[in-house]
């Protein structure tokens, strides 16, 4: 008895059926369950029964890789709004950039333009920057970065390369103001290109608009005449551009006509200006009555001797 007990092999090492025997019946399972699946729909509801009872195993199981997923997703969207803001800034760099470059561009186009006016005239010229414009709305005035260092006096012109600004009316040893010919106060003597007509321009309170007061509803003058200064009184060089007319009213009630105008230079528009420190040539009156004859009469005359 002892002998038989000592042959039987354990409980775990018994050998089950053959390989051969265990494919013959899972091949016969598995038909089975085919013509099963095909004749009956009861091997889908318990595919749908088991896939619901699976379902939060394959999320748990999933959860990992959809972890992953989506610190992959963050680090992306950091590194791609780092990139973004990289790119603002550079973005804010170039324009920043060719907004320098272009007001350069400009300035250097308005400097050009100075000097060809300061060639047009032979009045000697000053460069001057405008430093700064008062904050009071009705304050027509600038002040340079010229002064009396440089030759800048009370009464001297400034223009621009288009016409006459205004007049210096206080000077610093390193600055000067200027009052705008859109002041109130300011009044320039001038004469309409087209027919020689001399008249006076005043200030209208008002950035670019000026007036020509009391001039006769009869008088000759249409709108877009040009008016340029007449050199009459010896501060303003003769032919400079002054304005233009923009505007006339005639009310027949009235003895004058009210006659608005717009300034030809850019009185608000520009950086630079020229101040004419020379003085304005006059001719020199003679204590001599024949030097008031006509120059024709003078060589009559001159040829008679």
């Amino acid at each position: 008895m002892l002998r038989g007990y000592m042959h039987t092999p354990p409980q775990f090492f018994k050998v089950g059926p053959s390989p051969l025997t265990r494919m013959f019946f899972f091949v016969l399972l598995s038909v089975f369950i085919m013509i099963a699946d095909s004749r009956s729909d009861f091997i889908a509801e318990a595919r749908r029964v088991i896939g619901v009872a699976i379902s939060p195993l394959q999320k748990l199981a999933y959860l990992p890789f959809s972890l992953q997923e989506k610190v992959d997703q963050y680090i992306s969207d950091f590194k791609l709004i780092e990139e973004i803001d990289h790119l603002r800034r550079e973005y804010l760099t170039s324009r920043h950039d060719f907004f320098r470059l272009q007001a350069l561009a400009s300035e250097n186009e308005h400097l050009r333009a100075l000097l060809g006016a300061a060639r047009q005239t032979e009045i000697q010229t000053v460069l001057a920057e405008i430093l700064y414009t008062p904050r009071d709305p009705f304050s027509r005035k600038i002040t340079l970065g010229k002064g009396s260092s440089n030759g800048v006096k009370p009464g001297q012109v400034v223009i621009d390369d288009l016409g006459v600004i205004g007049q210096v009316t206080r000077v610093f040893p390193w600055t000067s103001e200027v009052t705008l010919i859109t002041d109130k106060n300011h009044m320039v003597p001038v004469q309409i290109d087209r027919n020689g007509l001399r008249t006076v321009i005043s200030g209208a309170g008002k950035n670019s608009e000026l007036e020509l007061r009391f001039l006769s509803i009869n008088t000759d003058i249409r709108e877009g005449d040009l008016l340029a200064t007449s050199g009459i009184g010896g501060v303003y060089p003769p032919g400079l551009p002054v304005g233009r007319v923009a505007h006339i009213e005639y009310d027949r009630s009235h003895k004058f006509a009210r006659i608005i105008c717009v300034p030809v230079a850019g009185v608000d528009r520009h950086r630079q200006v020229l101040v004419l420190i020379g003085s304005v040539p006059t001719p020199e009156i003679s204590d001599n009555p024949e030097s008031y004859a006509p120059q024709k009469n003078r060589q009559t005359k001159n040829h008679g001797t």
